[in-house]
């Protein structure tokens, strides 16, 4: 799956909240919205996703985190497979590929 992070911006509404963001997200991407971890940031609770774009790629990258020995990634293509979506509490959205 292709994503177009600019325009994918541009039709995204202004978020109230955290929640109002993953809605619209989850509708727009279904079970490819993931939601990743979360952490607290300058006293800002900040929500970290992957949209996924390759599925197989994907779960093979994630995959491997759970093995004890040692990972190599020796292409772009494990970092292709995915997009990161940051939502804060308040609605705010930063996206990356």
């Amino acid at each position: 799956m292709n994503i177009d992070l600019t325009a994918l911006s541009e039709e995204m509404p202004d978020f109230h909240n955290h929640d109002e963001a993953r809605q619209w997200f989850k509708e727009k991407f279904g079970d490819d919205f993931l939601i990743r971890s979360s952490d607290v940031v300058n006293e800002t609770k900040i929500y970290y996703y992957h949209i996924v774009k390759d599925l197989e790629l994907y779960q093979q990258y994630m995959e491997s985190f759970a093995k004890p020995v040692k990972h190599e990634i020796t292409n772009m293509e494990t970092f292709e497979s995915y997009s990161t979506v940051e939502i804060s509490e308040n609605g705010d959205v930063n996206m990356y590929i």
